[in-house]
């Protein structure tokens, strides 16, 4: 299954927070994209693993994604080794992708940068030729390195490498990440399990300032940012080019 773009998350709903504008966005020119969640997100105060599901497939129909899977490793207890790199370097060979998004490298939840290295590292070693793995047809996969690994922000601030307007499709994206009603503010009373720092009003807010602020920094509205260890290149100056405000 070729894919354009393949978001990576290690919990359900860090893909939706963090870069499911720009997936929208890119799905609507008419990209393919597909989701590999690392964990099933277990270790959450709120919700269960059940209503994890469900939420984390309501979000893909609302996002367009053509495939979302889930790995399974251990929330809050995966390693960066070669078993787990193993697992994901078997996806990114399925899914074949030109840019992967995913985890920052360092942030307040220690899943999230441990995620973002294990991905920076699969990246890496899917292109190389004598690492043998098998696919889900059962037949030995060719190597594939994406083009580039995005890492997009979560909680702590990162001085952006790349900056995606994400205005027109912004509504969409706090669409797909209130879809993990269990997770985020639903009402007033707590009725959906004890507060965390994630089910307050005011963390919604922070995700509307933060993409507020970074779209002031491009003239735009709302926007994602993400860092990359790679330089970007263009082919065209036009790509420099942004209405004016």
């Amino acid at each position: 299954m070729k894919t354009d773009i393949l978001a990576i998350g290690v919990h359900p709903d860090d893909i939706e927070l963090g870069c499911s504008g720009t997936l929208i966005n890119e799905i609507k020119s008419g990209k393919t994209a597909a989701i590999v969640d690392l964990t099933q997100g277990e270790l959450g105060t709120r919700g269960t693993v059940e209503t994890r599901y469900t939420e984390a497939a309501d979000a893909a129909r609302i996002m367009g994604v053509a495939e979302r899977v889930n790995l399974k490793m251990r929330d809050g207890f995966f390693k960066n080794d070669e078993a787990h790199q193993l697992e994901l370097i078997r996806e990114i060979r399925h899914y074949r992708p030109e840019i992967v998004l995913g985890n920052v490298l360092n942030d307040r939840h220690p899943d999230h940068g441990r995620a973002g290295h294990l991905i920076n590292d699969a990246c890496f070693l899917s292109g190389l030729a004598k690492i043998e793995t098998t696919g889900r047809d059962g037949r030995p996969q060719e190597k594939w390195r994406p083009r580039y690994f995005l890492q997009y922000m979560q909680d702590w601030y990162h001085e952006p490498d790349l900056l995606m307007d994400i205005s027109e499709v912004f509504e969409q994206k706090m669409q797909a990440i209130q879809a993990y009603a269990t997770q985020f503010h639903t009402n007033t009373t707590g009725g959906d399990g004890p507060q965390t720092y994630i089910s307050t009003p005011d963390f919604l807010d922070s995700v509307i300032a933060r993409a507020r602020m970074l779209g002031k920094r491009i003239g735009v509205k709302y926007a994602e940012g993400f860092t990359t260890d790679k330089k970007i290149g263009i082919k065209s100056l036009d790509a420099l080019i942004q209405n004016e405000t």
